[in-house]
C-alpha cells in the first residue's frame, strides 16, 4: 500500500526517484535491509513509482533486468554488502547482454564510515568501499555518493546507462539518501542518434561499393538492434529488398518471423541446412547489431568471414574490416535501406512458395495431425514434440521467456506469430534467470501475457519469485520440463554423475505453497495430454498456469542433435 509522502523538502533519493520516473520506470524491485529501511519509506511514499519487493537480491536484479529490456531501463534498491552482493550476478548479467539498469545501494552514515565502525555486513576493518569496487567490475558507471556532488553524480551514472545501455551502480550513505535536494531542470538523455556526417558519407560509399560486388545478399540480426532501438529501421531494410535474413538465439523476434524472406534462427552447425548454407555463403553478410558469442555460432562453429561483412555495431559501422566511427546503428541501416532500393528489383518471394511445395506442405501437416492423433495418447513425450507444440500455441500477445537449456535451445527455431516477444540470457546463461525476469517485464508491459519455458533444475533456483508473480495477479502459462535433472551438462559432461542431479520436487504443490491463488496445475507425459494442456493454457488468462512435462533424462532438442552430427570434431558444448 502506497504511503503519503512526508511533507517534507525533496531528498536526494527523492531526486533518483524522479530521474527514474522521467525514463518511465514505474516498479522499483528490491529488498529490505535495516540500512536502507528509511529510504524505503521514501520509497513507498512516491508518487509515481512502485515498491515490488522480491524473494531475494539476485531476483529483484533479475527482475530489474527484464523490466529493462521491455521498459528500456530498470532498477533495483538492496542494502549494503550481503543485498548488493546477493544482487550482482544478475546485475553483471545486464552487463553482459546490454541491458541498462540502475542498482541503489543503501549503507551505513556517513559518521559510521568516518569512524571505521565494525558494523555488520562489513569485514570488520572499515573499507566500506570494497563492494563498490566490485561492483565496478560489471557496470558502466558507477558512484559513492557525497553531499557535496550526490545530484551531479546521480545524473552522470544514469546518463551513462542510456548511453552505453548498461547497468550502473550508486552507492548512498543512509544520511545522504536522506539528506537535502534541491530542484534541478530535467535531465537530458543523451542522443543516440548523432552522426559523424564525413563517417556516414564514407561508410555510404564503401557499403556502395562492397553490395555491387555481389548478388547474394543477406541478413543476420542480433539483440543490439533491440538494444539501440534499431527494430523499425531494420525493418525498413528488409522490406526494402527482399532480403533472405535470420536471427541469432539472442535475437529472436526481432523481425518478423512470418515474413517471406524470414529464414530462420541461425547457429552456426545448429542451424537447419537451408539456414545454414544462406548465412554462411551470402556476398556480403550485413550483421545487424551481432556479438558472435559461442551460442550465436553455434560453439564458433560458423563459415562466414565476419572481415567480408558489414558490420553494423551500436556506435560504428565496418565494411571489409574498414572501421567507420560515429555511425550508430539506426543510421547504418537506413543508408543501406537507400543503397538496397537503389538495385535493380529482385523477385519477390512468395509467402507460401509454389503451389507443388503448398500441396506438399499441406500433406505433410495433415500426416502430423493424423500421426498425432493415432499415436499421441501412448507414445512418450519427446523434445522434438514439445518444442514444435509449444511454438504453436504461442499468440501474438505473447512474450516467450526461455531458460538455459534445452528450453532455449528448443523454442529458439519455432517461428513465432508476428507480435510476439522473446526474452532470454544466452549470453550470461545464468540458470534461473527467466522466472524473476518474468516478473519485471510483466509488470512494464502488463498487457502482454508471460509464457515461461523452463527446466527443473533452472526453476529451482528462484522458483520462490513466483510466490511475487501471484502477489501481483500476474497469470503466466509456465511449462516446466522435467527430466530429472540437467539435461544439457548431462550430454555435455557426466550422462550418470551425481552432479547432474537435482532433487525431486512435487512441482504440483508448489504455485500453491508459495501463494499463488488459485493456480491451474497440469501435466503432460503424452503428446495428446500435452496438446490438451496447452490449449487450455491460452484460454485460461484469469490465473497462473503450470504445466509439469516430463521427458526423457537425455533427450535433447534437434538443434543440438545436427550440432553434433554437422560437426562431429566440435561437438563438444563447452569447447
Amino acid at each position: 500500500m502506497r504511503t503519503r509522502r512526508p511533507e517534507t523538502s525533496a531528498t536526494v533519493i527523492d531526486h533518483i526517484l524522479d530521474r527514474l520516473s522521467a525514463l518511465g520506470v514505474r516498479h522499483l524491485f528490491g529488498m529490505p535491509g535495516d540500512y536502507n529501511l528509511k529510504v524505503l519509506d521514501r520509497v513507498v511514499a512516491h508518487p509515481r513509482v512502485d515498491w515490488v519487493g522480491t524473494t531475494n537480491e539476485l531476483g529483484a536484479a533479475y527482475a530489474a533486468d527484464g523490466y529493462g529490456r521491455v521498459n528500456g531501463f530498470g532498477a533495483l534498491l538492496t542494502t549494503f554488502g550481503v543485498g548488493e552482493l546477493n544482487a550482482i550476478n544478475g546485475v553483471a548479467g545486464s552487463y553482459a547482454e546490454r541491458v541498462p539498469v540502475l542498482h541503489i545501494a543503501i549503507g551505513p552514515t556517513t559518521t559510521t564510515e568516518l569512524a571505521g565502525s565494525a558494523v555488520h555486513h562489513t569485514m570488520g576493518d572499515g573499507d566500506f568501499d570494497r563492494f563498490a569496487r566490485a561492483h565496478r567490475q560489471v557496470v558502466c558507471a558507477d558512484a559513492v555518493l557525497r553531499p557535496e556532488d550526490a545530484l551531479f553524480e546521480v545524473d552522470r551514472v544514469v546518463t551513462a546507462c542510456l548511453r552505453e545501455s548498461r547497468p550502473g551502480y550508486l552507492r548512498l550513505p543512509r544520511d545522504v539518501a536522506l539528506g537535502p535536494a534541491p530542484p534541478l531542470p530535467a535531465l537530458k538523455p543523451p542522443d543516440l542518434t548523432v552522426t559523424h556526417p564525413g563517417s556516414l558519407d564514407n561508410f555510404r560509399a564503401a557499403a556502395r561499393a562492397r553490395l555491387a560486388e555481389s548478388d547474394e545478399v543477406a541478413v543476420l540480426a542480433d539483440f543490439l538492434v533491440d538494444r539501440f532501438e534499431a527494430r523499425s529501421e531494420l525493418a525498413a531494410l528488409l522490406a526494402a529488398g527482399p532480403l533472405p535474413h535470420a536471427t541469432t538465439l539472442a535475437g529472436k523476434t526481432v523481425v518478423d518471423e512470418q515474413a517471406p524472406g524470414f529464414l530462420g534462427l541461425y547457429a552456426g552447425a545448429m542451424s537447419k541446412a537451408d539456414v545454414r548454407a544462406t548465412i554462411d555463403r551470402a556476398d556480403p553478410l550485413i550483421m545487424a547489431g551481432v556479438l558472435l558469442t559461442d551460442q550465436a555460432t553455434g560453439k564458433f562453429t560458423h563459415e562466414f568471414d565476419p572481415g567480408k561483412a558489414i558490420d553494423l555495431g551500436p556506435t560504428a559501422a565496418r565494411v571489409n574490416g574498414v572501421d567507420f566511427p560515429g555511425v550508430p546503428l539506426a543510421a547504418a541501416l537506413t543508408t543501406l535501406t537507400s543503397l538496397i532500393k537503389e538495385r535493380p528489383p529482385a523477385p519477390t518471394p512468395r509467402p507460401g512458395g509454389s503451389s507443388t511445395a503448398n500441396l506438399s506442405t499441406a500433406v505433410t501437416k495433415s500426416a502430423a495431425a493424423l500421426r498425432r492423433r493415432i499415436c499421441g495418447r501412448w507414445t512418450p513425450l519427446t523434445q522434438a514434440y514439445l518444442w514444435k507444440a509449444v511454438g504453436e500455441a504461442v499468440r501474438s500477445d505473447h512474450t516467450v521467456y526461455a531458460d538455459s537449456g534445452t528450453a532455449l535451445l528448443g523454442v529458439a527455431e519455432q517461428r513465432f506469430p508476428d507480435g510476439a516477444r522473446f526474452i532470454s540470457q544466452p549470453l550470461w546463461s545464468s540458470i534461473g534467470y527467466c522466472v524473476p525476469a518474468l516478473l519485471g517485464a510483466q509488470l512494464a508491459e502488463p498487457s502482454r501475457r508471460g509464457l515461461l519455458l523452463i527446466g527443473d533444475g533452472a526453476a529451482q533456483l528462484t522458483a520462490p519469485e513466483l510466490g511475487v508473480i501471484g502477489c501481483h495477479r500476474l497469470n503466466p502459462i509456465v511449462v516446466l520440463v522435467n527430466n530429472d535433472g540437467y539435461t544439457v551438462e548431462r550430454i555435455t559432461h557426466g550422462i550418470r554423475a551425481v552432479y547432474n542431479d537435482v532433487v525431486s520436487w512435487d512441482w504440483p504443490k508448489v504455485p500453491s505453497a508459495l501463494g499463488v491463488p488459485h493456480p491451474l496445475v497440469l501435466s503432460a507425459r503424452r503428446p495428446a495430454e500435452l496438446d490438451k494442456a496447452l490449449a487450455r493454457a491460452v484460454t485460461t488468462t484469469d490465473r497462473l498456469v503450470l504445466i509439469e512435462v516430463f521427458l526423457p533424462k537425455d533427450d535433447v532438442p534437434p538443434a543440438f542433435h545436427r550440432m553434433t552430427a554437422n560437426r562431429p570434431d566440435r561437438a563438444k558444448w563447452v569447447p
